[in-house]
C-alpha cells in the first residue's frame, strides 16, 4: 500500500477557512455533512486526490490531502458545498509541506481554536480521518502523520493546561445563559439536536445550571431518548417541534442541517425567548435576529465570552508549541528516514546477489571466520542497520554500494 501512497511532502496541502477570517454565515456556505463527504470520494480521482480528509466544523472548514495543487483539493471539495470554488479561494488559507504539518498539529492542540485550547476538535479530527481511512483514503504515509498529530495532542492535554478548566463552545452556551437568564430554574429549555456537541451542552445544562427543565428533540428520536433517560430529562417526537418551540423561553439549537430548522414565523408570536445556534450553516433562520421578543446568539457570539480560564490556557502557549516541535521533528526524521528505504533495499538485494559470487564465495573461504555461527541474514542485516545509522546521523550519501560491500566482506571474518 505504501508503494502505491504519496509520501512527497511538497505535495501535502491544507485548504481552508475559518473563524478568523470569514464569519459563520460565510463558514456555513462551505459546511460539509456526512452525506457530502461521502460524495467526494467518488470524484476524488478526477481530481487526482488519492489521500485526504475534511474537517468541518462550527469554527472551520479545512480539506488536508496529497494533491498536485492546493486547488486540485479546494475544487473537490467545493462540489458539495453551497459556495463556489472562486469564493472559497477568496477566502480559503493555503498551506503546503512543513507550514501544512504543522497547521495540523496546531488545530489538533486547541492552539487554532475559536475557545484556546477547546478540546472538542480532537474527537472531530479522529472522525473525519476514520471516515476517510474506512473508504482507503487515508495511506500508511498520512496514517503515521495523523498519529503523530494525536500523540502531540494527547501529551499535551495530559502535561500541559491549555485544555484546563472548562471552556468550549457549549460550555460558554451555558455561562451565557447562566448570566443572562434570572430564574433559570423557572424556565422551559428546548435542546435541538443531540449529536456530540448537543450532548457535551446539555449534560453543562444540568452541571451548571442545576434544572432538569429541559426537552430534548432530536431527528432520530431514540438519541434523544437514550440521552434523556441518562439524565433525567423529557424528550419528544420532532414532529411535535413547533409546540416545544412556542412553549420554550430558551432554546439551544445544535443540529446539522444544511437549512434553518427554526423560521421566524415559528417564533414571531411565541412570547420573550433567548435562542442560541450552535450551528453551521445557521440553522435558526437570519431574520429572526430582527424580531423584537427574541435574542438570537450565535458561536461567533459566544468565542467573544473571555474569563479567567482563558487568560491561564494562554500562559501554557510556549509549552504548549515546545511540545509540538518535538513531535513534528520526530515525524520528519521519520520521513527522512522513508526517502532511504530504496537504497537500503537495493543494497540489501546487492549484498545477497553477492554472497552466491564465486568470486566472494573463493575469498571468504581464505579467511578465518570470527564467528562460525552467524548467519548470512544476520551479517547482512547488521551492515544494513549500520548503514541506515550513518545516513541517518550523517546525511551520508555516495558510494553506499561499496562502502556496504566492504562492510560485508569484514563482518564474521578476520
Amino acid at each position: 500500500m505504501f508503494g502505491n501512497k504519496p509520501t512527497d511532502l511538497s505535495t501535502f496541502f491544507i485548504a481552508g477557512i475559518n473563524y478568523k477570517k470569514t464569519d459563520a454565515s460565510s463558514r456555513g456556505q462551505f459546511a460539509i455533512s456526512c452525506e457530502q463527504y461521502a460524495n467526494l470520494f467518488s470524484l476524488a480521482p478526477l481530481y487526482s486526490v488519492t489521500d485526504f480528509f475534511v474537517l468541518s466544523t462550527c469554527n472551520r472548514t479545512e480539506i488536508f490531502g496529497f494533491a498536485e495543487s492546493a486547488s486540485c483539493l479546494s475544487d473537490l471539495l467545493c462540489t458539495q458545498t453551497q459556495g463556489t470554488a472562486e469564493g472559497f479561494k477568496e477566502m480559503a488559507y493555503v498551506k503546503k509541506g512543513h507550514k501544512a504539518i504543522e497547521h495540523l498539529f496546531n488545530v489538533a492542540a486547541g492552539l487554532d481554536s475559536q475557545i484556546l485550547g477547546d478540546y472538542e476538535i480532537v474527537g472531530q479530527i479522529k472522525q473525519a480521518v476514520k471516515f476517510s481511512k474506512e473508504r482507503n483514503f487515508v495511506g500508511v504515509y498520512m496514517e503515521r502523520l495523523v498519529n503523530a498529530v494525536l500523540q502531540s495532542s494527547r501529551l499535551i492535554r495530559t502535561t500541559t493546561a491549555l485544555s484546563g478548566g472548562t471552556v468550549s463552545v457549549s460550555f460558554a452556551a451555558v455561562q451565557y445563559v447562566k448570566e443572562k437568564v434570572k430564574d433559570v430554574a423557572d424556565k422551559k429549555i428546548l435542546l435541538l439536536g443531540t449529536g456530540k456537541i448537543g450532548r457535551n451542552t446539555c449534560k453543562n445544562l444540568v452541571d451548571q445550571l442545576g434544572t432538569k427543565n429541559i426537552t430534548l428533540i432530536n431527528r432520530t428520536e431514540e438519541k434523544a431518548a437514550m440521552l434523556a433517560n441518562e439524565l433525567g430529562l423529557q424528550y419528544a417526537s420532532i414532529n411535535e417541534l413547533p409546540k416545544y418551540i412556542s412553549e420554550a423561553h430558551i432554546i439551544l439549537v445544535a443540529t446539522n442541517s444544511a437549512n434553518p430548522v427554526i423560521l421566524s414565523s415559528h417564533i414571531k408570536e411565541s412570547g420573550d425567548k433567548l435562542i442560541i445556534d450552535l450551528s453551521i450553516p445557521y440553522n435558526v433562520e437570519k431574520s429572526a435576529q430582527h424580531l423584537p421578543n427574541i435574542t438570537l446568539i450565535n458561536v461567533d457570539d459566544l468565542s467573544k465570552i473571555k474569563d479567567e480560564t482563558l487568560h491561564k490556557r494562554k500562559a501554557e502557549v510556549p509549552k504548549v508549541k515546545s511540545i509540538i516541535a518535538d513531535h513534528i521533528n520526530e515525524f520528519l526524521e521519520w520521513h527522512e528516514m522513508r526517502k532511504h528505504v530504496p537504497v537500503l533495499k537495493a543494497v540489501k538485494h546487492k549484498l545477497q546477489a553477492m554472497h552466491k559470487c564465486n568470486l566472494y564465495l573463493n575469498y571468504s573461504a581464505t579467511q578465518t571466520p570470527v564467528i562460525a555461527l552467524i548467519s548470512t541474514e544476520e551479517k547482512i542485516q547488521k551492515v544494513i542497520n549500520g548503514m541506515a545509522l550513518k545516513m541517518r546521523n550523517q546525511n551520508q550519501r555516495g558510494c553506499n554500494y561499496i562502502q556496504a560491500i566492504n562492510e560485508y566482506i569484514a563482518t564474521g571474518i578476520n
